[in-house]
């Protein structure tokens, strides 16, 4: 009996790769990377707050001077949803924080009025893109749980972060 360990081994190898793609093997699936985004929201903060406070430039076009809080009051972990929003003007995001993040604009938005958020935000793979984005004036307190907004950013950009800020808060409330 002739046996032929050579002819053996390619038959079994060609029979694996054809049940690896027949299956759909995920050692061959090539995943589109899921989008990313995130947000700081700051507060203005007086000149003389010392180390806990920093300058940032708001706006690119005609840059803004402001000092804010190291430390942001709101970010992405108590987000629920971003929506984009198309206006007479142009567009507008709008963030909708959940029930802690609600209470904490609500806070700061009634012991800040005049003052300034400032908002921080990053998109694209890995994070890579962001900058401060916004100043919106605090005109008073704001017990509903959403922040508007008109970023300095294209209509593109823009539809990238809200996406990935969609993404990302979705993966944060199911704890993935």
């Amino acid at each position: 009996m002739n046996f032929y360990v050579g002819r053996f081994n390619v038959y079994l190898i060609l029979m694996l790769m054809l049940a690896m793609a027949g299956t759909g093997c995920a050692l061959f699936d090539k995943k589109k990377a899921q989008p990313v985004g995130a947000v700081r929201v700051h507060i203005e903060s007086p000149e003389n707050a010392g180390s806990d406070s920093q300058t940032v430039s708001v706006l690119r076009g005609d840059p803004v001077l402001v000092v804010i809080a190291k430390e942001a009051v709101l970010t992405e972990s108590s987000l629920l949803k971003a929506a984009l929003v198309t206006s007479p003007g142009g567009f507008y995001v709008q963030l909708q924080f959940d029930s802690t993040g609600a209470l904490t604009l609500e806070q700061f938005s009634a012991a800040y009025g005049g003052k300034h958020f400032v908002i921080f935000g990053q998109w694209g793979d890995k994070l890579k893109d962001g900058r401060w984005l916004a100043a919106p004036i605090i005109q008073g307190r704001n017990a509903t749980g959403r922040l508007a907004f008109t970023p300095d950013m294209t209509r593109a950009e823009a539809q990238q972060w809200v996406d990935g800020l969609n993404h990302t808060a979705k993966k944060l409330q199911t704890g993935k």
